[in-house]
């Protein structure tokens, strides 16, 4: 082999790596067609509540999932349910305490495939300063640059300090929330 050759194999080695390692295609979400909404009941009777501002920053490929991230921050004073007297309860120190934690956030740092279409992110929620891992459960479908991605759980809101005093007991409203996400995203070009 002439010295040519070997300069060529040792250029082509140090190519192949770097496209092993590739970052994943970074997608900016569709705020207009995405939702990040909770349920709940309280005293039996069902509510659905939503974050109005919340935005993540996503680097996903499909066929490589496990060096795939999401980072999703949440404007918790964005809150709403529709109810009044709850909307202005929810601010408040016993439930999202929102003068001294204005923001949640999602953090994961790879996720497993589940089957066609579907996937685990493997993640950190933290809510109230209080950080808890969370596996995250989605379908996805990619249609050329856009993704839609749908995602429930249930959420043990006391785990967090959400429910605080008169709200910690469970008679009125259950330590059960389930967090449900409706993310529609484009790839960046």
């Amino acid at each position: 082999m002439s010295l040519r050759h070997f300069a060529l194999l040792g250029a082509s080695l140090t190519f192949v790596p770097a496209l092993a390692m590739a970052a994943p295609p970074t997608w900016a979400v569709d705020k207009a067609a995405s939702r990040l909404t909770f349920s709940s009941t309280v005293s039996g009777t069902a509510f659905t509540g939503r974050f109005a501002r919340w935005d993540a920053v996503i680097h996903f490929d499909p066929k490589d999932p496990a060096h795939s991230d999401v980072a999703a921050a949440i404007d918790v004073t964005s809150v709403a349910t529709g109810n009044g007297d709850r909307d202005a309860e929810l601010p408040d120190q016993d439930w999202f305490w929102t003068s001294h934690f204005p923001r949640a956030s999602y953090v994961a740092h790879s996720f497993q495939p589940a089957g066609p279409g579907r996937y685990v992110a493997i993640g950190v929620l933290t809510v109230r300063g209080v950080a808890k891992p969370l596996n995250l459960p989605f379908a996805l479908a990619i249609n050329g640059t856009t993704a839609h991605m749908t995602g429930g759980i249930g959420v043990n809101r006391l785990a967090f300090g959400v429910g605080q005093g008169e709200w910690a007991a469970t008679d009125t409203v259950p330590a059960g929330v389930t967090v449900n996400i409706d993310l529609t995203a484009h790839r960046a070009p």
